[in-house]
C-alpha cells in the first residue's frame, strides 16, 4: 500500500525547465497541433495535481523587437499558441525572465490578457509595479498555492508606478529590495498553503549555484517560503534540502529550438516532482527529458545514464542524495521533516 494511501492525501507538483515557443518552435506550430511541443511527457503532466513553468517567451502577435537596450535574441510566439499551454494543461506561468518584454508593451499587455482569457494564472509581469508583486493564487487537490516571481535580468525591464515591466530584483540578500520581497512572503504566508517563489537568476551557464543565490534561497524560506523554483542557467543544477524545504537551482530547458552544446547538453533536463504527503514535502521525482525535433521527450537510455549521474554529483555537492529507480524512471531525493 502507498505511504499516503492511509487517509492521507497526495498532492504531486511538477515544475518545468524554460519553455520557449517562438523561433523555429513558432514555425513548427504553425503546421502542427497545440500539443506537438509536448512531445510523449504529456501523461506525465496530466499524472500530475499542478504544473509551473517559466515561459521563456512572449506570447502575442503586435510588437516590435525591444531596442532600448542592447539584446540578441527577441522570442516571441504567436497569440494563438496559448493553446500549447493550455494542450499541456500548464495551471501557472513565470514571467519573471528576459524575454517577456522582448516585443515591448503593447506585445506584453496582449500575453497577460491571453492567458487570464486563457485560465492559465501568471506572476512576475504586469501593467504596473504592483502587479508584478501580485502572487498568483490557485488551488490543487483541496490545498491553497500561491507562487511569486522575480528575475535579476534586464534592469531596464523593471516596472514602475505606472509602467508595465517584470519584478526585477539583485539576488543577494543585502539588495534593500530584498526587505519588500520578505514583508510580501509574509503577507502571503497566512493564505495559502504552499508558497512558491520562482526565481530567474544568474546567466545562462554553469553548474554551481553562486554563494549569493544559497544565501538568499535560505533567506526565503527562513521567511516563509516552502519551494525556491529556480532557472535561467540553460543546465540543470543540483537540489538543496534547506529545514525540509527543496532549493531547485536550476531547471534547465524543457522546450526550445537552441543550439545544443555537445559537452554541457543544454537539450537534457527533468520534469521536477514535488510530491506533497499531508501536510508534509516528502519526496523530488525527477523524470529525465531530452528536447528533439523541438519536442520534450522522455531521455534515451544513454541520455538518462549521462543525465542521472550528472545529477547526482551536483546534489551531493549540495549535500543531497538522489537515488535511481529505475523500474520507476526517475531520480529519488528524499525530503527528511524539517
Amino acid at each position: 500500500m502507498a505511504p499516503w494511501a492511509e487517509g492521507t492525501s497526495r498532492l504531486l507538483l511538477l515544475f518545468l525547465g524554460d519553455v520557449m515557443l517562438g523561433r523555429f518552435v513558432n514555425q513548427v506550430l504553425q503546421q502542427t497541433e497545440a500539443s506537438y511541443p509536448w512531445g510523449d511527457i504529456l501523461p506525465l503532466l496530466l499524472q500530475a495535481d499542478t504544473r509551473i513553468c517559466n515561459l521563456e517567451c512572449v506570447l502575442s502577435d503586435v510588437g516590435t523587437p525591444w531596442s532600448l537596450t542592447p539584446k540578441v535574441f527577441h522570442f516571441r510566439s504567436d497569440a494563438r499558441n496559448v493553446a500549447v499551454l493550455q494542450a499541456g494543461h500548464i495551471d501557472v506561468v513565470s514571467l519573471a525572465n528576459n524575454h517577456t518584454l522582448d516585443f515591448g508593451y503593447e506585445a506584453l499587455l496582449q500575453m497577460l490578457s491571453l492567458l487570464e482569457g486563457a485560465g492559465i494564472r501568471f506572476a512576475g509581469a504586469g501593467s504596473n509595479r504592483a502587479e508584478t508583486r501580485r502572487p498568483a493564487l490557485w488551488e490543487a487537490g483541496g490545498r491553497k498555492l500561491g507562487l511569486l516571481a522575480l528575475t535579476d535580468n534586464e534592469p531596464a525591464w523593471e516596472a514602475g508606478p505606472e509602467r508595465p515591466g517584470i519584478w526585477y530584483m539583485p539576488m543577494t540578500v543585502d539588495d534593500p529590495r530584498c526587505a519588500e520581497l520578505r514583508a510580501i512572503l509574509k503577507s502571503v504566508r497566512p493564505v495559502v498553503d504552499w508558497l512558491i517563489v520562482s526565481l530567474h537568476w544568474g546567466g545562462n551557464w554553469g553548474y554551481t549555484p553562486p554563494a549569493q543565490h544559497r544565501a538568499l534561497a535560505h533567506a526565503l524560506i527562513d521567511a516563509g517560503a516552502d519551494i525556491i523554483y529556480g532557472h535561467s542557467p540553460h543546465v540543470v543544477r543540483g537540489i538543496e534540502i534547506y529545514r525540509g524545504r527543496p532549493v531547485l537551482y536550476s531547471c534547465g530547458d524543457l522546450i526550445d529550438d537552441y543550439a545544443v552544446d555537445p559537452r554541457e547538453r543544454n537539450d537534457l533536463s527533468f520534469l521536477f516532482g514535488v510530491e506533497v504527503v499531508g501536510s508534509r514535502l516528502r519526496r523530488l521525482l525527477l523524470y529525465p527529458t531530452a528536447i528533439r525535433a523541438f519536442q520534450a521527450r522522455r531521455a534515451s537510455a544513454a541520455e538518462q545514464r549521462a543525465l542521472v549521474s550528472t545529477m547526482q554529483r551536483l546534489c551531493a555537492d549540495l549535500g543531497t542524495v538522489a537515488r535511481w529507480i529505475e523500474q520507476e524512471g526517475y531520480l529519488e531525493i528524499e525530503i527528511a521533516a524539517a
